[in-house]
């Protein structure tokens, strides 16, 4: 009896009952359920029009085509995107929470343009691609407004690529309330109609499925392969202790979705994680992208060109003093944060006469710190002007200097000392400093740091900023590094995101305020 209850017996038995309680749904759903709505998409065209031969073949070109930059590598890509289920699709039948109904993601490439083209007597269709209804792209992926189509309607997108080869997985993703969006093939003209039903090929599909499923666990008795477009081997993500818990919950969930993939989480600063990265890369000489992430918070600094920044999401950061200073309104102005910072104020009440007649104590991050970047640009609009005078943060009582200023080495170290030491004040992710006892947030302006207000489009706050991924060149396409990325920018990612207090830059408002930010950071 013991041997029969074997793991691999009861594996096998469940498979069994699956596909009999799975074929029997699909007879019920035969007769129940007749008609579907359903959105299918096809890759008509996948051509090289660069020289470059990693796309297998050498291409001669004349006029645009060879004058244009970046169009060594270039590739054409014609999408068709068709209704070919039995019933019409509204605006409101693509389920997503973004704006935008489908995502195309193009792996291992970068989109450079697009033209959307539709056949006669669909004119109407074009009203719906403009960027306020979501039609955008940004690196390898397109974002399609929730276009609505009538029975045997389509749409064609001319896509411009480059940075990647001819024949590069393509994907259509997105949900359809009540069906299914899913790839599918022309018919030839002198195809005959199938001699079985759709369900009747499903269930033998199906069962087969189960035969071949029940074999391999007696015969192999292995694990089960990993899900499509995952990929196996080690990866180490870097960077950022402000978005340490960000990058571990998104190891954690790649990892739950595909086995054989191991992830190691190593914050240590966000300058530090880049240039780690750097020179991991420039030791590697010509081997490819090494195995590694490293996540800063807003652009690096470093001016190795051969780094490649990706935008993952929207960081929100505060200010925060110790409990025993509460100023008025619990906010200060971005002038006197910035007297403050200068060490023109050295004792509260200088500031505010309700305030404690006790010394100011800067608590910074050290100079790898993205956390303090973003504070520099976004709220100082310059550098912390007070030299480090202390390691301990505690004033040593030989020092000439009127504010006592310490630099550690992460978030939670600053938190931890303005909450120990009466006068301090600090900055850290706003997450962060949920449920941390002995210290209070600041506003600024009379603004406070909210996520909320900042995902519905309010940046009135001004002092938050992009988190970004940098990897060393491009990683290749069947490459973990690759596929984690393109992991981050799934649904479930951005639940992950969502859920540690950040704002996702694939939804139409992070889309948008990431692209603003970014613009900004580069101006200076």
């Amino acid at each position: 009896m013991q041997d029969w209850l074997s793991a691999e017996n009861v594996v096998a038995v469940a498979t069994a009952v699956v596909g009999v309680v799975a074929s029997a749904m699909m007879v019920w759903y035969e007769r129940r359920v007749p008609r579907r709505k359903r959105i299918g998409y096809r890759v008509q065209m996948d051509n090289p029009i660069g020289h470059d031969v990693r796309s297998g073949r050498a291409n001669v070109r004349l006029g645009l085509f060879d004058e244009a930059p970046d169009m060594s590598d270039a590739t054409l890509v014609l999408l068709r995107v068709e209704n070919d289920g039995s019933q019409s699709i509204a605006d409101n039948d693509y389920t997503g929470r973004e704006l935008h109904g489908l995502t195309a993601v193009f792996s291992g490439r970068v989109i450079r343009g697009v033209s959307v083209t539709q056949p006669p007597g669909t004119d109407h269709l074009m009203d719906h691609f403009t960027p306020s209804a979501g039609f955008g792209y940004r690196d390898g992926v397109l974002r399609i407004p929730r276009v609505p189509l009538n029975r045997g309607d389509h749409f064609k997108l001319l896509v411009l690529l480059s940075g990647g080869d001819v024949d590069s997985p393509i994907r259509l993703i997105g949900g359809i309330r009540d069906g299914e969006v899913h790839p599918n093939r022309s018919a030839t003209p002198d195809e005959k109609p199938p001699m079985f039903s759709r369900a009747a090929r499903l269930i033998t599909v199906l069962l087969t499925l189960c035969v071949i499923a029940l074999a391999a666990i007696i015969v192999v008795r292995d694990d089960t392969p990993p899900p499509i477009e995952c990929a196996t081997g080690e990866l180490t993500l870097t960077g950022s202790t402000a978005f340490a818990p960000v990058m571990r919950g998104l190891a954690e969930e790649y990892e739950k979705d595909c086995a054989g993939a191991e992830i190691k989480v190593d914050a240590r600063g966000s300058s530090a994680g880049v240039g780690e990265l750097a020179a991991l890369g420039a030791a590697r000489e010509k081997k490819g992208s090494p195995a590694v992430i490293a996540f800063s918070d807003g652009p690096s600094t470093s001016a190795d060109p051969e780094l490649v920044g990706h935008r993952v999401a929207l960081s929100v950061f505060t200010l925060v003093v110790n409990d025993g200073i509460r100023p008025r309104g619990e906010s200060l102005t971005l002038d006197d944060v910035r007297r403050i910072y200068r060490g023109e104020i050295t004792r509260w009440r200088q500031l505010d006469p309700s305030l404690p007649d006790i010394p100011v104590v800067l608590v910074s991050r050290d100079a790898d710190s993205g956390t303090r970047q973003v504070f520099q640009r976004t709220v100082l609009n310059g550098w912390e002007q007070v030299a480090s005078t202390s390691l301990d943060c505690r004033r040593d009582d030989l020092s000439t200097a009127s504010v006592t200023r310490c630099e550690l080495d992460s978030t939670d170290q600053v938190l931890a000392k303005v909450a120990e030491i009466p006068g301090a004040i600090g900055y850290s992710e706003l997450n962060l400093t949920t449920g941390r006892a002995g210290l209070r947030r600041l506003a600024l302006d009379g603004h406070e740091a909210s996520v909320e207000a900042l995902e519905k489009g309010d940046d009135t706050y001004p002092y938050y900023g992009a988190e970004y991924a940098y990897t060393y060149r491009r990683p290749p396409a069947n490459s973990l590094a690759d596929s984690f990325l393109a992991h981050a920018r799934r649904g479930t990612a951005q639940s992950v995101i969502r859920g540690h207090g950040h704002v996702p830059c694939e939804t139409a408002t992070g889309a948008r305020l990431c692209d603003e930010r970014a613009r900004t950071d580069e101006n200076g």
